[in-house]
């Protein structure tokens, strides 16, 4: 069987976990823009006569600029964590490329396992600590533009 090289199969994932995760923040930014489309500034910014493409691009993109690098954030660790899943599974990322799943795939044979179990720990820990790190990362963003986290006189 031939196999893709390795730029190419990291691309393919790219492709395919972007193309299955996209919808869950579709169908939020689209609840957004239609709850956004209601207030009072968008409806004066129709009556004053701005065009369609005006109002999008002044009062509804800058309005979902916050959800998205919030919601893209925390769509990263699922990422890695799904690449990773793939490598493990040996779906994903071969040999000669490296990758945290491949690392924990190799680190799972009994003899590597028992004479060198930092195999097993330094990818998991790699993958754990970014992790929690995009998480942590996207909470301080979303307290950071939503203004509902604000603290007062600030």
């Amino acid at each position: 069987a031939s196999r893709f090289p390795s730029d190419a199969t990291f691309l393919l994932i790219v492709v395919i976990l972007s193309a299955l995760g996209w919808a869950g923040t579709a169908r939020v930014v689209r609840g957004l823009v239609l709850s956004l489309r209601e207030r009072p500034f968008i409806l004066a910014a129709n009556i004053i006569g701005q065009r369609p493409w005006t109002i999008l691009f002044r009062h509804l993109l800058p309005n979902t600029f916050s959800y998205l690098i919030v919601a893209a954030t925390l769509s990263v660790p699922g990422y890695i964590l799904g690449e990773a899943a793939l490598s493990f599974l040996g779906l994903g990322i071969q040999e000669p490329a490296s990758s945290w799943g491949l690392m924990l795939g190799q680190a799972q044979d009994i003899k590597i396992f028992m004479l060198n179990f930092w195999w097993l720990l330094t990818p998991g820990a790699a993958i754990i600590l970014t992790v929690i790190a995009f998480n942590l990362l996207g909470d301080a963003l979303r307290d950071a533009v939503d203004p509902r986290f604000r603290l007062p006189g600030k």
